[in-house]
């Protein structure tokens, strides 16, 4: 197989590999850098230009996995584009939404790529898209190969899928994003055991260290109490969320609670993609049984929207829970703003649930000291850390610990790290030389070619 990481920064970003298996040229996933803007957020898609390309493999819908997909779907007109089925119910409205969000830029940031593509364009490709069921053997065919893939349940969101690929007597499994433990909404995923030649495989979490005492069910127990607590005292709870997946976890979390009691009445603020995303979640939990949420708890929540404008610096002071994106505190979204007004004041609390990219916003709050000065730079805003900064871990992503068990026990041949920083890869890198001396473990350098 060679392999080439068409993520121009490495790391967590444009996420995109080329493979190419026997005959067969494959794009997996096709994603957008957050942190860049421009085409410099996109993956470096010269690296294949020339290049007759067969298929590309969508693992899920966030925008760091299709983000740029139009672009690659437009340089290459005959590829086969699959996901899982649940994924294609999601995948137009969350491009879509990153069309719209393009435009804005464009128009408030002078950005002269934007958009990348256009909501007609993201129609006409549509046609392309063909959704798999989990488990289900499909095969394609090059010139003199055949390939056999299969989509695995990877957690994590949505539709989120692992890559079993078998070629001639070979076996390749790409793990995608993915998470062991159930959620709310959806099942852990569930990975096939045994065997495979290569792995190809995530490592986001390869610096956390999960402590006792902070399993999922106890961080849970514990964002309630904390949610109970600043109500009670007069504040406002914001949880920052990712619009797909994380938004719903957390409201389906709410509804349970507030079912047995548990959690205490106040106003709940939600609005924004998410929502939207919500009535897909609906579908997909009807049509294939892999998630597990209704529309029925948003309006047993009697959810309310967020005022349409939202001033930086001010406290609404509603005395309310706002679950809103975006989860990293991305500048200019309604969590960005409102986290501008609450931060000042001890009543409130900001409480994170998934991961935060160091370099985010959100990131850099959770590094700064309670009373130090927070500057929201795109706000014009600055605030003392008055209010409770928290982390509550709840990321989609799995336990470093639970990757490297199913990596030792596939004894791989060879394994390459993908989706971390570098000390994330540098760890599993190092148990991986103890745990699995046999394997060649690879790191790809961007834009480097690999024979794996």
């Amino acid at each position: 197989m060679k392999l080439i990481d068409l993520n121009r920064d490495g790391g967590i970003g444009a996420n995109s590999l080329f493979v190419q298996i026997g005959d067969l040229n494959i794009l997996v996933d096709c994603g957008l850098n957050p942190k860049q803007i421009g085409r410099r957020a996109t993956p470096d898609l010269a690296a294949i230009r020339g290049v007759s390309l067969d298929l590309i493999i969508v693992t899920h819908c966030h925008l760091d996995h299709i983000g740029s997909l139009p672009l690659a779907m437009r340089e290459h007109p005959e590829a086969t584009v699959i996901m899982t089925t649940s994924s294609r119910l999601i995948i137009e409205r969350m491009m879509h939404n990153s069309a719209s969000v393009m435009l804005r830029q464009k128009e408030e940031q002078n950005i002269p790529d934007y958009p990348l593509f256009t909501h007609e364009e993201i129609d006409r490709i549509s046609r392309r898209f063909t959704g798999l069921p989990f488990g289900h053997a499909k095969k394609f065919r090059g010139k003199k190969d055949e390939i056999e893939i299969i989509l695995h349940p990877a957690g994590h969101v949505a539709g989120a899928a692992a890559i079993e690929i078998h070629h001639k007597n070979r076996a390749i499994f790409f793990t995608g994003d993915v998470l062991f433990e159930n959620q709310r909404t959806l099942p852990g995923a569930r990975f096939p055991a045994g065997h495979f030649d290569t792995i190809v495989m995530e490592t986001t979490r390869g610096t956390t260290e999960r402590p006792l005492g902070k399993e999922r069910i106890s961080e849970v127990g514990r964002l309630v109490t904390s949610i109970n607590d600043t109500i009670q005292r007069g504040g406002s709870f914001l949880i920052p969320v990712f619009a797909l997946g994380r938004m719903q976890e957390i409201l389906s979390i709410i509804h349970d609670g507030r079912k047995f009691g548990k959690v205490v009445d106040c106003p709940i603020y939600a609005s924004g993609l998410g929502m939207a995303l919500a009535e897909y979640f609906d579908e997909i939990s009807r049509k294939t049984k892999h998630v597990n949420f209704s529309l029925k708890v948003i309006k047993e929540l009697k959810l309310k929207p967020l005022p349409r404008v939202l001033k930086p610096g001010e406290d609404p002071q509603q005395n309310a829970l706002y679950i809103i994106s975006s989860g990293m505190l991305v500048e200019k979204t309604p969590s960005y703003t409102l986290a501008s007004g609450l931060l000042g004041h001890a009543r409130n609390t900001i409480g994170f649930v998934g991961f935060c990219d160091p370099d985010t916003p959100g990131g850099k709050l959770l590094q700064t000291k309670p009373g130090e000065t927070f500057l929201f730079e795109t706000a014009n805003v600055k605030a003392k850390v008055k209010a409770r900064v928290e982390r509550f871990e709840l990321s989609g992503h799995a336990d470093r610990e639970e990757l490297l068990e199913f990596a030792v026990q596939a004894t791989p041949r060879s394994l390459v790290l993908t989706h971390g920083d570098q000390a994330a890869r540098d760890w599993f890198a190092q148990e991986l030389a103890i745990r699995a001396p046999g394997t060649k473990v690879i790191d790809p350098v961007p834009l480097q070619t690999y024979q794996v």
